[in-house]
């Protein structure tokens, strides 16, 4: 059995992960509000949640970006968009950014463990200690658990990681807070993400963003330093009237409410023996280029395959590769955020621009050992097929799946779908493809490996795959 701490979306895409394996397993959380927070689902997060089951309900939730529109007061000064919408092909179906609020993400994810006959158990985590065949846990309602592993994905104070020790390195930035929270006025139109700022220095100020799918707005306004604000509606009222310089926008409404302080920390590693860590437990990210979350997601989703082969009788230490493909590409990832958020901080006049480098479709696991052959490790793309599905089709599931371009597929074992693919031009360009080959895709969308016959029976043998 898995226990996994922590019920956001990290927590809840490991535990839909292993329901759909039928991998026994256990998430606790005592229950915290989300609210907007972390309301931006990059492209390869959109195609996990393809695999998942949820595009559909995703889709319907979300929206994109609306388009930013700065005042001086009440005059618009400008606009402009913070990604350019670009048109979906057959290898990137998902190409754009979506706004869904993280509530929302949350609801969705939950729907979808539920109907795979899990659920969220409302105790915390309350202590536990591990031993050479498990973890032992305490329960904030006092009941003991028995794992063969825990899963902290308990937020940036997460007491996996503070039980571990695991330092968890970088910097708070106390002097850089924000006001945030959810509200709702009925002054401004829902077409527009609206922003008063120091148009001299392009220093942000006011912010309201509406939320798809409801009537709130997310706001967002700096706090001096020393203003510990009651977080009531009329400190919100308060801080848009002074950021603004308007008093003819009423808030009416005020949900999830809090203070936000700029972390960049991330732990030390990821695995103590049979505890591992995901999402902001292990890694916590400036809000600028709508990284955490994704990245969360994604640990999740390398992790859940792996946790279930080993289960299975796999070694254990394939886990290994887990902090081995993940830290590096957090530590990256965080190196992203950071660097827009300090563009903004500066007041650089593109900080507002979001390229390719947030949409985590070119991250790679290229060193892992678990890449071989070309482009090892490297994102998996779709491409239609001859019967009029496409690779993605092929891929959704809990298995790997074998291409076999234009040549026969030798014998696997049941947790490997074979795709014959013979004289499909679109999808050997969208592969590289120039002569017979095959390519073993993981679990999680990745390449694992390329090669001839003879050198994939090799490594399949090696996965215990055949």
């Amino acid at each position: 059995m898995i226990l996994i701490a922590g019920a956001g979306p990290t927590g809840l895409t490991l535990a839909i992960d292993l329901a759909r394996r039928g991998v026994p397993h256990r998430l606790v959380d005592p229950g915290h509000p989300s609210g907007s927070r972390g309301k931006g689902l990059q492209p390869r997060t959109l195609e996990v949640l393809d695999d998942l089951g949820v595009i559909d309900a995703v889709g319907a939730a979300g929206a994109p970006y609306p388009p930013l529109r700065a005042y001086a007061g009440t005059d618009v000064v400008w606009e402009g968009r913070m990604h350019e919408p670009v048109p979906p092909t057959p290898a990137v179906p998902y190409p754009n950014v979506l706004m869904v609020p993280q509530w929302r993400t949350e609801r969705i994810l939950r729907d979808r463990l539920a109907a795979l006959g899990g659920r969220v158990d409302t105790a915390g985590l309350a202590s536990f200690t591990q031993d050479d065949d498990g973890v032992t846990a305490v329960l904030t309602d006092g009941t003991t658990v028995r794992a063969a592993y825990l899963v902290g994905c308990d937020g940036g104070r997460s007491t996996v990681r503070k039980t571990l020790g695991v330092p968890f390195l970088g910097e708070t930035r106390d002097e850089e807070r924000m006001l945030i929270g959810d509200v709702q006025t009925p002054d401004l139109d829902r077409d527009h993400w609206h922003m008063w700022a120091d148009l001299e220095t392009r220093t942000p100020g006011v912010g309201l963003c509406p939320l798809p799918g409801t009537s709130d707005f997310q706001f967002t306004a700096p706090l001096a330093p020393g203003d510990d604000p009651d977080l009531t509606l009329a400190t919100y009222q308060r801080h848009l009237a002074a950021g603004s310089g308007r008093d003819d926008i009423r808030l009416t409404g005020l949900g999830w409410a809090s203070v936000y302080r700029v972390n960049i920390r991330m732990a030390e590693r990821f695995r103590t023996g049979r505890v591992l860590l995901a999402g902001d437990a292990a890694h916590v990210h400036s809000p600028a280029g709508g990284q955490g979350l994704n990245t969360g997601v994604q640990d999740a989703y390398n992790l859940g395959w792996k946790l279930a082969a080993v289960l299975s009788g796999a070694s254990p230490s394939l886990l290994d590769t887990y902090e081995e493909e993940r830290l590096p590409v957090a530590a990256g990832v965080l190196g992203i955020s950071t660097a827009l958020y300090q563009k903004a901080a500066e007041g650089q006049a593109d900080a507002y621009k979001r390229g390719e480098e947030t949409q985590q479709l070119l991250l790679a696991y290229p060193d892992s050992p678990l890449s071989s052959g070309p482009s090892g490790g490297t994102r998996a793309p779709n491409a239609p097929l001859a019967d009029g599905t496409t690779l993605f089709d092929a891929f959704r599931g809990p298995h790997f799946a074998l291409l076999a371009f234009n040549t026969p597929a030798p014998a696997c074992g049941p947790s490997v779908r074979t795709v014959q693919i013979t004289a499909n031009p679109e999808a050997e360009a969208a592969y590289d493809i120039t002569g017979p080959t095959l390519v073993l895709v993981r679990p999680d969308g990745y390449r694992a490996h390329t090669g001839d016959p003879a050198s994939t029976t090799t490594y399949l043998t090696r996965l215990n795959l055949r």
